[in-house]
């Protein structure tokens, strides 16, 4: 479950944002959602159709809290720590382009 926990930067909030992320297939489905985001606002910026930009939490929110609440069992981070958690988000997503973290392991 998330926790009312009180964290002093990103840096000591990420390491329980990974723990609440610690399974695979969760992490996969955060990252096709981060993936759905990008892509949905770079087409909305190339057709010039800003009215899609209002699908951005529907396709980035939706596999994430599907791999929160149907996979991990957890609550997600996202309702008590927005901002870390949306940069978390794009961390992880990161760490996942670059080969790491797809298989549960810990970042580096």
């Amino acid at each position: 479950m998330a926790t009312d926990r009180t964290f002093r930067d990103f840096e000591e909030f990420w390491p329980y944002y990974l723990g609440e992320h610690a399974d695979q297939t969760n992490r996969r489905m955060h990252f096709c959602g981060t993936t759905a985001v990008i892509l949905t606002a770079l087409f909305a910026v190339v057709t010039l159709q800003p009215w899609l930009l209002l699908l951005l939490p529907v396709v980035g929110y939706g596999p994430a809290w599907v791999g929160h609440f149907i996979i991990e069992k957890n609550r997600p981070a996202t309702f008590q720590h927005p901002i870390w958690s949306l940069r978390g988000d794009f961390r992880m997503y990161g760490y996942m382009l670059r080969g790491q973290l797809w298989s549960g392991a810990p970042a580096p």
